[in-house]
């Protein structure tokens, strides 16, 4: 962990140079009519191009027994693949998010779109596992980029009334990948190859930055700075703390989700009673809840943001406490586990809102990739000490580990709110 830490004070460094740009924090940014007829195309545009890039990512775990006795490597060093990809995103995304500032955002998109979809074909023709290896660092370097341009481009589209809708829709692409884009893909690899599952989806990918070029609207992302007004650091941003604060949020969040479910499929057959051919029906009743998830999120997260997060939260731990309560009851467990897909299925949609109308419009991609970083770091720390727990422990305290660190990352939501609220009503008092 300690050359990620390293990373990533390089990073801020960098960051805080890159985005001094001149704009103003006092200059209005861009504006979104309310009359504006809502942007559908472009947002299911959006909401495509995140599924087959996150399809992309996750391709490889349905794959790795084919892809590790064609390559002739171990199970483990196959593994590592999904570990490398998401090593890259951590320590990439921030810097060329920095680096990549002044071009355009839908342009940036179609871009990376395409180095995606070359990443694939190259997994797919790679001779070795070390070609395999830089074609994953590739793709992981364009991921990281694609989603520090996409998670904050819902919120050039529409105003802020309607902006948990629209990331709703986006993030329904996320989960349509889970659901349907990685066991698509595990089917195509073990009926036609690894091979041909990876050429597929670069296809697919390729097909979806045309989409972009058609339908995605452009946007202006940038502020001007008025006559004569000197530029100010990034770091400066009176937003700047409260990102953050909801980056930590964010981190202990996907850092305690991804300690359990890393590991749900060992937990279902050797702490509860299911065989191994039962995992796929609990895993598929967890993702199609997502779609539920995001029905919530689309609906709440504009009308109730704050109360509507705490409650998924403790469904959440709710869920968790009694899959780890009653693991020998078959039905109890499979109602715990949808209920914990829906309830977290709103999680992410309802984070990637708050941290839009957290950050100001000066920092909106700066905050993207951060949030990018935090849930990437979240994801690869969750499994590395859910693993670490498992070996020492054993595989019965993760859920109550869970359960614990999502208080404590309620108890810090609630306190940057309590905080936030006072600074703004002393800002206001005449």
């Amino acid at each position: 962990m300690v050359p990620v830490r390293l990373g990533f004070r390089w990073c801020s460094r960098v960051i805080t140079a890159t985005f001094s740009d001149g704009c103003s924090l006092s200059a209005p940014p861009p504006t979104v009519s309310a009359a504006a007829p809502f942007p559908y195309l472009g947002l299911l545009s959006l909401a495509g191009a995140i599924f087959v890039s996150v399809t992309s990512e996750f391709l490889p775990t349905g794959l790795l027994p084919a892809m590790a006795r064609d390559l002739g490597v171990g199970l483990s060093t196959a593994g590592y693949l999904v570990t490398i990809f998401a090593g890259t995103v951590v320590v990439a995304t921030t810097p060329l998010a920095a680096v990549t500032q002044r071009f355009s955002r839908k342009s940036l998109i179609v871009v990376v779109l395409l180095v995606i979809a070359v990443a694939n074909v190259l997994a797919a023709i790679a001779p070795t596992y070390g070609v395999l290896v830089a074609a994953r660092i590739l793709g992981g370097l364009a991921h990281g980029l694609f989603w520090a341009v996409v998670a904050a481009y819902a919120a050039h589209l529409v105003p802020a009334h309607q902006l948990g809708k629209a990331v709703a829709i986006t993030a329904g692409g996320g989960t349509a990948a889970f659901v349907l884009g990685v066991p698509v893909g595990t089917a195509i690899g073990n009926a036609l190859g690894w091979r041909a599952a990876f050429t597929i989806i670069g296809v697919v990918v390729l097909v979806l930055a045309l989409v972009i070029v058609k339908f995605l609207p452009p946007v202006e992302h940038r502020v001007e700075r008025a006559a004569g007004e000197e530029p100010v650091p990034a770091r400066r941003d009176p937003s700047m703390s409260a990102v953050v604060l909801l980056c930590a949020v964010i981190l202990i969040v996907l850092t305690g989700q991804n300690l359990f479910y890393t590991y749900i499929a060992p937990w279902l057959t050797e702490i509860s009673t299911f065989a191994p051919e039962g995992i796929a029906l609990v895993l598929f009743l967890y993702g199609g809840a997502g779609i539920i998830g995001l029905i919530i999120a689309g609906y709440a997260t504009d009308r109730f943001p704050r109360k509507a997060f705490v409650a998924v939260l403790l469904l959440v731990m709710v869920a968790v406490l009694t899959l780890a309560l009653a693991p020998s009851n078959t039905a109890v467990v499979l109602l715990a586990v949808t209920v914990w897909g829906a309830a977290f299925g709103a999680i992410p949609a309802m984070l990637q809102t708050r941290m839009m109308r957290t950050a100001s419009y000066r920092i909106r991609d700066l905050s993207a990739a951060l949030q990018t970083t935090a849930f990437n770091i979240g994801i690869a720390s969750g499994a590395l000490f859910g693993g670490i727990l498992l070996d020492s422990v054993g595989l019965g305290v993760l859920p109550f580990v869970l359960i614990v660190l999502l208080g404590v990352a309620l108890a810090l939501s609630l306190t940057t709110d309590t905080v936030t609220g006072r600074r703004e009503r002393r800002r206001l008092r005449p």
